[in-house]
């Protein structure tokens, strides 16, 4: 019996090929994707410029090999680092992601995917700096807008029916896939040299998820996404070198992505790729709370401006949510270091009963040693609503509910307050819009003077003003 297998090189991926093809086509997007990425690219630097207080963060920056030189390179935002455009994608993705502050997608997935932002705009940097050295236009922000809206697409519609987290997995792999795509197009990369490029994205090693978890959560959760969007830089440069692509990386039996880390499920797709996950993003405006909490931390501070001066008569608290937040958030025990407490429920709403805000400095070792907040978390039971788990999957809906009680030593109960959609959500982008301004204010005058940073906010006002500026010229308004 002849047992040899037959070596027949397969085509590409159906799935490969529909990113492939979304990607290379410039059909015309929607006014509203353009109008929201320019928000999300306003309030993604905010975060960047606010994360530059906090020397945890700080110290990751810079060149890989201190003092390397690298002329035309990718200037990072807020800072004074000139870097080959794969560590400006780290620099500026950990920046923005570092205090879990950015914009955020909820699916059977869920992800940030302004990460990309960090490889898009330094490769695009780097490349009009290169451009303007050849005699060249250099690329608009118009660019940068439309890559942007493809690498959310890319990423969120991934996200809709197939959940990584089950089966371990990261988030990040979408991050990679989808910087890996759209830089790739940026470097004028081919059909055939995307495949290869996206081919290797999956190929690659993904990251577990062990460190967003207890007991293990800790600050890699505040870079991953910084390591993700930069390999997705790495990997569109190498196919742009030549190098050759996997077309079964998904399917390929046992060797592939589906068998070897998928349990042998092929990806499901609820839509096509357009511009449904741009305009239907979810803005973290109010706080630097995980997403599945923002709505407990608003019930939260509703109650404080009630009943702040019985929390200490509370007997118990009921915490009623959806089960993705049961899932990721809900813990009890130590809380052992900031990226430990942004990802519990019961802190953050502790956070905000007992001071009616919250914000990046209260996941702080000097505010977190508060024995009330322990108390607080003591008293608090989490429950799951049905229909808030329904309604967070309904493509139609998408909330995020909590729901919220305080109940007394004396047998008397609070109002039971209920929030099914937070401030950043698509339903309140009316009210939540000017506030998202004033974060990207307040944000830029943490780094920035007073006429500088009006200077930035006019041009990022000015539709047609921002779309027309060259990238580099627009990065250069945001060095220090």
């Amino acid at each position: 019996m002849n047992q040899a297998e037959a070596n027949i090189k397969p085509e590409f991926d159906k799935e490969l090929v529909a990113i492939a093809d979304y990607v290379m086509d410039d059909s015309p997007l929607t006014e509203e994707a353009y109008n929201t990425a320019r928000y999300c690219l306003m309030d993604s630097l905010g975060c960047a410029f606010l994360a530059l207080r906090y020397p945890e963060c700080t110290k990751l920056l810079g060149p890989t090999v201190p003092g390397i030189q690298v002329p035309n390179g990718a200037m990072v935002p807020g800072t004074k680092f000139q870097l080959d455009p794969i560590q400006g994608a780290f620099n500026l993705g950990v920046l923005i992601r570092w205090l879990d502050f950015n914009d955020t997608w909820l699916a059977a997935e869920w992800g940030h995917p302004s990460d990309n932002l960090g490889g898009i705009l330094m490769l695009a940097d780097y490349l009009s700096r290169c451009r303007i050295a050849e005699g060249k236009k250099p690329l608009t922000m118009e660019y940068v807008l439309t890559a942007m809206i493809k690498a959310h697409e890319i990423q969120g519609v991934l996200a809709l029916e197939n959940s990584f987290n089950r089966v371990g997995l990261d988030h990040v792999v979408l991050v990679k896939v989808a910087t890996t795509a759209v830089t790739c197009k940026m470097l004028g990369g081919n059909k055939e040299e995307m495949l290869n490029a996206l081919s290797l994205a999956w190929v690659d090693g993904q990251s577990l998820r062990t460190y967003r978890h207890t007991p293990n959560t800790g600050s890699r959760k505040s870079w991953a996404a910084g390591d993700a969007t930069s390999r997705g830089v790495h990997l569109a440069m190498m196919a742009m070198k030549g190098e050759m692509g996997y077309p079964s990386a998904l399917s390929a039996p046992i060797w592939g992505f589906y068998d070897v880390s998928f349990k042998g499920k092929a990806f499901k797709f609820q839509r096509p790729y357009g511009s449904y996950v741009m305009e239907n993003v979810l803005f973290k405006i109010s706080y630097p709370a995980e997403f599945h909490a923002q709505t407990a931390v608003e019930c939260a501070i509703q109650l404080h401006q009630k009943y702040k001066d019985k929390l200490d008569n509370i007997e118990r608290i009921t915490l009623t949510t959806h089960e993705s937040a049961i899932r990721i958030i809900s813990k009890t025990g130590a809380l052992h270091n900031p990226a430990d407490r942004d990802h519990c429920l019961q802190y953050m709403v502790a956070i905000g009963l007992l001071f009616g805000e919250l914000t990046a400095d209260h996941y702080e070792d000097g505010v977190a040693n508060d024995s009330r907040l322990d108390a607080l978390r003591s008293l608090m039971e989490v429950q799951e609503n049905k229909a808030f788990s329904q309604d967070y999957l309904d493509p139609h809906k998408r909330s995020i509910a909590n729901s919220m009680q305080l109940h007394f030593k004396d047998g008397s109960s609070s109002e039971s307050i209920t929030i099914e959609y937070p401030l950043g959500h698509r339903r309140r982008r009316e009210e939540g819009i000017p506030v998202l301004v004033e974060k990207f204010k307040s944000n830029l005058a943490t780094l920035f003077s007073d006429e500088r940073t009006e200077a930035i906010l006019n041009v990022c006002s000015q539709n047609s003003t921002l779309d027309k500026m060259s990238v580099c010229e627009f990065v250069d308004m945001l060095l220090v």
